[in-house]
């Protein structure tokens, strides 16, 4: 079994700062890359970062020079440090983690966390 939970979303101002975490726990092989998608009340859910084992980070258009995502391997988890936040900004953010599990380790799965709700506004 493998489980991917969130946490750290909340109410903030406008220009603050939150920082989600995300952690993979379970019968885990190896896990690939990881990363964040929102998706906003009748919007489709869309990538805001992702990061792959040693490799290139990526980002929205929409985040650049404002969101950062780090990953620490050793604890199966990842962040992402939110700065300068907008009303845009407002919706709720998935983690993502493609997995190998131990039970199947040839084979590789996204799991998805419950979501977390991050709300920018005054």
């Amino acid at each position: 079994q493998v489980q991917v939970v969130e946490s750290g979303g909340g109410l903030v101002q406008p220009g603050g700062s939150l920082r989600l975490s995300c952690a993979a726990s379970g019968s885990i092989a190896s896990i690939n890359a990881m990363g964040w998608y929102r998706q906003a009340p009748g919007k489709e859910r869309d990538l805001v970062a992702s990061i792959p084992t040693g490799g290139t980070t990526k980002y929205a258009d929409s985040v650049k020079g404002r969101f950062t995502i780090s990953r620490d391997s050793a604890k199966n988890t990842v962040y992402l440090q939110m700065n300068s936040l907008k009303p845009e900004d407002t919706a709720v953010y998935y983690c993502y983690a493609d997995i190998r599990p131990a039970w199947a380790p040839r084979y590789e799965y996204s799991y998805w966390g419950q979501g977390t709700q991050v709300t920018v506004s005054s």
